[in-house]
């Protein structure tokens, strides 16, 4: 049996998620995780074959819930399943250590061949994504210049921000974005700076003259 984790914050959806999961005689549904905080405590705990996870979700996002999993159980595979299929997610994700990464409204049979393909260690991706790897795959253009080259253009400007002592709300009305957009940003960039909250970042991106 391939022992599999819900992680979403949209009640509806987790439970369809579950549905389509229940029909299949060789899973197993361990748990259900409402955010990434969640998510991580149950694969560490459980150690499921499987997490499938949502990228957005409020408070610890799923890129970051997908390094911290990576780290602490690397034999769990995280498979995305999320509404973004943009370069910069798709790059965080592969980069936080996801096998798999499909777009929502992928159909329930192709979401069970993929629990299972990452379950036997292979990596999957949707039609749309697939684009995406070849393209950042063939993408070899040297590191950008400047502070924290790590960090994706998006990510540069929202730190910029950041540094300016602008809220994650007046953040999203300046790059007009939404704040789940942001929170994943912040997200992000965290992990990329290796920093625990906000204070250490604007420390570090003053420090390199950006605010």
């Amino acid at each position: 049996m391939i022992r599999v984790v819900v992680a979403d914050d949209h009640p509806v959806f987790r439970r369809g998620l579950v549905g389509v999961l229940g029909e299949a005689d060789d899973v197993d549904l361990v748990a259900e995780a409402a955010d990434g905080e969640q998510a991580v405590d149950v694969a560490v705990r459980e150690r499921p074959d499987v997490v499938l996870m949502d990228l957005n979700m409020a408070g610890t996002g799923g890129v970051e819930a997908t390094r911290r999993i990576a780290d602490a159980a690397p034999e769990v595979a995280v498979l995305v399943l999320t509404m973004h299929d943009d370069r910069d997610s798709v790059g965080a994700a592969l980069r936080a250590g996801a096998r798999g990464y499909l777009v929502k409204g992928a159909g329930g049979e192709r979401i069970v061949e993929a629990v299972r393909a990452v379950a036997a260690g292979e990596a999957v991706f949707g039609a749309d994504v697939a684009g995406q790897v070849l393209g950042r795959l063939a993408d070899q253009r040297a590191p950008r210049e400047g502070p924290f080259p790590t960090l994706t253009e998006r990510e540069l400007e929202v730190l910029d921000l950041i540094a300016g002592g602008r809220s994650n709300t007046e953040i999203a009305r300046t790059l007009v974005l939404s704040d789940k957009t942001v929170r994943n940003h912040v997200s992000n960039i965290f992990a990329k700076l290796g920093v625990p909250d906000r204070a250490q970042a604007i420390v570090r991106a003053r420090q390199a003259g950006l605010g």
